[in-house]
């Protein structure tokens, strides 16, 4: 099960703030955020090297997509399409209205239960799929403003053991400051693990180690507003990355420069995981 927060904050320099744990088998192979498809050259994301889609990944435009299965649908099945895709065909629009208009369309018997996430400095959507092959269709949610989040349930579920446990220590926590680069309020707590917290439920750790199943990376991601004068220029995107458990692994910034050349773009099939960010 992963854990997405996002904090909506219109008219603020930062309106977006979003933090994610991505949970996951270890011996699923991946690859850190990064430029790896070709076709979608302004694409920064997440690579999952079984399926070749992604569970986070943010475009040029701002528009950041995000991917979490429902209770009980861990992995792929042979008959599905992978729900990674979704976060790539989601990233292939400018803007989180467009995004989320184009994926209200889609078929949900082809893919097994979901929760998806597009949002960009104006915008928020959930589009959720809780039926899984049995839907006919998705159920899509503007996200209002202030402090939200999404496990393997409905937004802001109380029945989620995190979502009950944490959210209110999230809207009491300080707001991170992406200038400055100060997360640690939001850090801490997307690091707590069992061991932490002992008279709260093994399901309520945001940060988990079940042997096989681990959390495997960790997500801070800020989007800035647009300029308010013409010809300024607006500040960069921040995506800071933990390649492991947060509460062990540094988070590191993710590039987010222009998009390269065909010539200068890495092939993912050759990607070295002891190779940084």
């Amino acid at each position: 099960m992963c854990t997405l927060v996002l904090l909506r904050r219109p008219g603020h320099p930062w309106p977006l703030l979003l933090a994610a744990n991505r949970d996951e088998m270890i011996d699923r192979p991946w690859a850190p955020p990064g430029r790896h498809w070709s076709d979608r050259p302004e694409t920064v994301a997440g690579l999952d090297r079984t399926a070749g889609g992604s569970w986070l990944g943010m475009n040029d435009h701002g528009l950041v997509a995000a991917i979490l299965n429902r209770k009980g649908s861990l992995g792929p099945a042979a008959d599905k399409r992978s729900r990674g895709e979704l976060v790539l065909e989601a990233l292939d629009h400018a803007d989180a209205v467009s995004a989320a208009e184009a994926l209200a369309d889609l078929n949900p018997a082809a893919y097994r239960s979901f929760n998806l996430v597009v949002a960009d400095n104006r915008d928020a959507y959930w589009i959720s799929n809780p039926d899984g092959p049995a839907a006919r269709a998705v159920a899509l949610r503007p996200i209002t403003e202030g402090l939200s989040m999404v496990t393997a349930y409905d937004l802001n579920d109380p029945q989620s053991p995190r979502i009950k446990r944490h959210r209110h220590d999230l809207e009491q926590a300080a707001a991170p400051d992406p200038a400055s680069g100060d997360w640690s309020a939001w850090q801490a707590i997307m690091a707590r693990s069992a061991a932490d917290d002992p008279q709260s439920e093994a399901e309520a750790a945001m940060t988990v180690d079940l042997g096989a199943f681990q959390t495997v990376s960790s997500s801070l991601i800020a989007l800035p507003a647009a300029p308010q004068s013409l010809g300024a220029e607006p500040p960069r995107p921040v995506w800071m990355f933990a390649a492991g458990r947060p509460d062990r692994q540094l988070y590191e910034p993710v590039g987010l420069g222009s998009p390269p050349t065909a010539e200068s773009q890495t092939d993912p099939a050759s990607w070295d995981p002891t190779e940084g960010i």
